[in-house]
């Protein structure tokens, strides 16, 4: 652990102008590990690609379909969002390789799902578009990328409040407790009936998504490459 810390992280930050991290939440995790000057921690977010744009799609209030992006059983909580999912009338489509033990408990709560794996990105948009919802309660994510994926196509988002999702999420997505099976239910119950609640959180994702357009984030690179070049030249 000791080699690893002084290769990946000491020697290199030693020897650089700045260090980039997509997320506040991944710089303070950083400054956890070592002992650096933070203004040198620089944060530019993920951009979401301009392949995801808006969609309209009347929602489907007697079945909705719930799409689900990743199964890492490390982080992507299938297991508690399986127990939030129990007896609400829905498809539950997920985007990932299912074990066997994710595979149990979804038939042990009798959900109807589908599972997709190896999606192309045209492949995974159309998921997006025929999804009423994402349900993104993950126990870990360094950014979030699907949360701004469902913002830019025009599908409510309902996320976890830890780590970097309410800083991707901003005020467009329900956050919840990803602990917490009582707190992604009552998230994508309320996402589910209150129909004004899901008009508010889809407007708010196309605002939201603005912030992490490609063209944003390349000059957000270009003004620190600039900054850095002017700084070595004094």
């Amino acid at each position: 652990r000791w080699m690893l810390w002084l290769l990946w992280y000491w020697l290199p930050m030693h020897r650089v102008s700045a260090v980039t991290v997509i997320s506040e939440a991944t710089k303070q995790e950083l400054l956890k590990f070592v002992n650096y000057d933070p203004d040198k921690i620089i944060v530019i977010h993920c951009c979401v690609s301009d392949f995801f744009r808006a969609d309209e799609r009347p929602f489907n209030s007697s079945c909705p379909r719930v799409l689900q992006v990743g199964t890492s059983e490390h982080n992507k909580n299938v297991e508690r969002v399986a127990e939030a999912l129990a007896g609400i009338n829905c498809k539950w489509v997920i985007i990932g390789r299912l074990s066997l033990a994710q595979l149990a408990i979804i038939k042990r709560y009798g959900i109807d799902y589908e599972n997709h794996v190896g999606l192309s990105e045209e492949d995974l948009l159309v998921q997006y578009k025929r999804a009423d919802m994402l349900i993104f309660a993950s126990t870990y994510e360094g950014f979030g990328l699907p949360i701004l994926e469902a913002n830019a196509v025009g599908r409510p988002v309902v996320t976890s409040n830890v780590c970097s999702m309410p800083e991707v999420a901003g005020d467009a997505a329900c956050l919840v407790d990803p602990y917490d099976v009582v707190s992604i239910r009552a998230g994508i119950l309320r996402v589910l009936e209150q129909e004004d609640y899901r008009a508010r959180l889809v407007k708010a994702g196309f605002r939201n998504v603005e912030r992490f357009r490609s063209n944003i984030i390349a000059e957000q690179y270009a003004q620190l490459y600039r900054r850095i070049y002017a700084a070595r030249e004094l």
